[in-house]
């Protein structure tokens, strides 16, 4: 073989070496994309599962937040048993080598419950006393007295409550609900966040992640609206600059967007587009919703508030609000239930924050013929502990209660059990992962289906775990 053979015998192996590689670097590229194409093109206003898996009981979900573990043990869990053994030693057999947060190398004693507790309604749901507004409403409310979790302090606990995992940056339950569902509302975020803070205890801190897409579409993301001030920041327009001048520079901006999408066919370009066009409509429909002057007054006053004040009571009118006008997942933060000291004094205050309003959330539902449509779920991130820390309790994980009401919830019914003294979940136990798959399946979702692939993984908001709970549905 002469030398110019050799060379031309080279490059055609370099060439095919080269070209093969690059078919197989694009294939691994397509294999690992964090969007899949039809995720990526889809409107904000379509969801993936379509049609649905099964009749929707739910269009909707309102999730309020008792941000910083509120007890079970003085809201929805009473144990005599417990009072009786106020201030003795906390039975080891229930102690020994279980996860405990503050309490590590301290002498565990048992802190009976602070307050009474009263039945309500027909059925007789046990409520600590605290909560009589609530109590009035007991007749709608299915009580989960059985529920835990994997996480033991705040922070990954509300990461685990709102994404199914402790690892940080996986997409919140609002957003999967909306990738599976899509939007309802054409002027308005699908996933929409408001907080508050309580004077009753300490605010744990809230960080955005807890409402974030994740590696879900970045359109997909919660918005966090505020009950005070300006509702969104930087949603107006500079002064000097007209509603029609401020449409022009929106769609100037939108058409490079778009010529910049045909070149790279990028999903976040596609998610630019679309959110430059939902600011446009904010900037009329979000003054429209924050103004409540044409409520009448017998509901303001029913929900204790005025509006605009930034409270939980405003918060909880706003969601109405917000449920009327089509959107999706509606999740309210209230931070304020953290009482490792002076439970007693703190529960007085918190529980007066928010007792009302939540059971005028349920009334205002029901009079407008929205809460069958309208899943409504209270409670915070795990529990709190049956031994004292001081005069208060110290972070539990291993059972706590919730309520839920509406959209296909069976009302006036107690289900689960934790043990004499509110220690373990014992009696038809419900696991954070078991809860999801339960509101999915109200709203027509199959949570074993509803799929993302990422990184080479199939991912979903339940992981690899999940039961329905249907001894509570209607």
């Amino acid at each position: 073989m002469n030398l110019d053979s050799l060379f031309d015998l080279a490059n055609r192996r370099t060439f095919l070496n080269r070209a093969t590689t690059g078919i197989a670097s694009a294939v691994l590229a397509n294999f690992l994309r964090a969007e899949p194409a039809a995720a990526a093109s889809a409107p904000a206003s379509l969801g993936v599962v379509d049609p649905l898996h099964f009749a929707p009981k739910a269009k909707r979900v309102i999730f309020l937040c008792m941000a910083g573990g509120p007890t079970h043990l003085e809201t929805l869990d009473y144990k005599p048993k417990l009072a009786e053994l106020h201030g003795q030693p906390m039975p080891e057999s229930y102690t020994k080598g279980q996860p405990i947060a503050q309490l590590q190398g301290r002498e565990l004693k048992c802190y009976g419950p602070q307050f009474a507790f009263k039945k309500f309604g027909p059925a007789g749901q046990e409520i600590c006393e605290l909560f009589p507004h609530i109590g009035s409403v007991a007749d709608e409310l299915c009580i989960i007295r059985s529920m835990h979790t994997e996480a033991i302090n705040h922070d990954p606990a509300h990461t685990f409550m709102n994404t199914g995992t402790t690892i940080s940056g996986r997409p919140s339950m609002g957003s999967w609900l909306l990738y599976g569902l899509g939007s309802d509302s054409d002027n308005l975020p699908g996933f929409v966040v408001l907080t508050s803070l309580g004077k009753g205890g300490q605010g744990q801190p809230i960080a955005a992640r807890q409402w974030h897409s994740g590696f879900l579409p970045s359109r997909l993301q919660g918005v966090e609206f505020r009950s005070k001030g300006d509702a969104v920041l930087y949603v107006g327009n500079p002064k000097g600059v007209s509603r029609e001048r401020q449409h022009d520079v929106v769609e100037a901006v939108n058409e490079l967007n778009h010529l910049r999408n045909q070149q790279v066919i990028d999903s976040e370009i596609a998610t630019r587009i679309a959110q430059y066009e939902m600011a446009f409509k904010m900037q009329a429909s979000v003054p429209e919703l924050i103004d409540v002057s044409g409520e009448p007054q017998s509901v303001l006053d029913r929900y204790g508030t005025q509006g605009g004040d930034g409270s939980f009571a405003a918060n909880c009118l706003l969601a109405r609000r917000l449920a009327e006008r089509g959107v999706r997942f509606i999740q309210l933060y209230h931070r304020g239930w953290d009482h490792h000291g002076n439970l007693k004094r703190s529960m007085e205050i918190t529980s007066k924050e928010v007792d009302q309003a939540s059971a005028a959330l349920i009334r205002d539902l029901k009079e407008r013929g929205m809460l069958d449509e309208t899943l409504v779920v209270w409670g915070g991130e795990f529990g709190r502990t049956p031994m004292a820390q001081g005069d208060g309790r110290d972070h539990h994980m291993k059972g706590f209660s919730i309520w839920l009401a509406g959209g296909g919830i069976k009302p006036g019914i107690s289900y689960g059990a934790t043990d004499e003294l509110g220690y373990n979940a014992v009696e038809n136990v419900v696991h954070v992962h078991d809860l999801h798959a339960t509101m999915l399946y109200l709203l027509g979702i199959d949570h074993e289906r509803l799929i993302y692939r990422n990184q080479g993984r199939d991912f979903r908001l339940t992981d690899v775990s999940g039961k329905v709970v249907k001894a509570i549905l209607a």
